[in-house]
């Protein structure tokens, strides 16, 4: 009776103590995804820290784009219209505007010379001949235009002249009309010849094809297209 007494209020105590409880675990933040931030950099975040890593820009400068042999010389040719060829040490006619606008990519279209009754203009035909460089393809900028009988050169009233005139490509419009410069009458200019529609001047108020022979001896004039006689290719002259 006595041992009973004496364990029961033992028991109670054990019974009506507070259960322990584990301690809580602690909450784990999940890494965020990187961030794009301003002046060309990414924001990495991650548990207790923030990177910054600089980003590697994707663009490329774009190589310089160089002007071929024959894009040149037709610039050169149109920087020469309104000009007097007398300035660039060549002859004021139709071969010194040629020779000019060549010698502005280091070539002298008359550097072998020319032969007994020979004109310059036929003297740099037959380098173009002699090179290859003769074609009827249409043209490219640069390339040269041919014409022949476009005056009367030996004066006989005949036209048995052959070739007597030469331009530098400046450019080709959509339609096929070329569009050139060369030495006229009235100093250095642009002309323009369609050999698709030869036989018209203007169409829908525009030029097609110019005239380079003028009128004379009961004869009318001429246009470019009637007096065309072919090209050479800038690249192989």
């Amino acid at each position: 009776m006595m041992l009973r007494k004496l364990l029961l209020p033992l028991m109670l105590t054990v019974l009506g103590s507070a259960p322990a409880f584990a301690a809580p675990r602690e909450s784990v933040r999940p890494v965020a995804k990187a961030k794009k931030a301003s002046g060309g950099t990414k924001v990495q975040r991650s548990r207790g820290s923030t990177a910054v890593v600089k980003a590697t820009s994707s663009k490329k400068k774009r190589p310089s784009v160089r002007l071929t042999r024959g894009r040149r010389v037709a610039r050169r040719a149109g920087s020469l219209v309104g000009t007097s060829l007398a300035t660039h040490r060549v002859p004021d006619d139709c071969s010194g505007l040629a020779r000019a606008a060549y010698k502005s990519v280091g070539i002298e279209l008359l550097s072998q010379g020319t032969l007994p009754g020979e004109n310059a203009v036929s003297a740099i035909h037959r380098r173009a001949q002699r090179s290859g460089a003769l074609h009827r393809r249409t043209p490219k900028p640069g390339d040269l235009i041919f014409f022949r009988e476009t005056y009367d050169r030996n004066r006989d009233g005949v036209r048995n002249d052959g070739l007597t005139h030469v331009g530098v490509i400046e450019s080709v419009e959509r339609d096929g009309t070329v569009v050139f410069v060369h030495r006229g009458g009235s100093g250095v200019k642009r002309a323009r010849m369609n050999l698709r529609i030869p036989s018209k001047h203007t169409q829908s108020g525009r030029v097609l094809n110019d005239y380079i022979r003028k009128a004379e001896g009961g004869q009318r004039a001429r246009l470019t297209s009637e007096l065309f006689s072919g090209y050479a290719s800038a690249s192989l002259l």
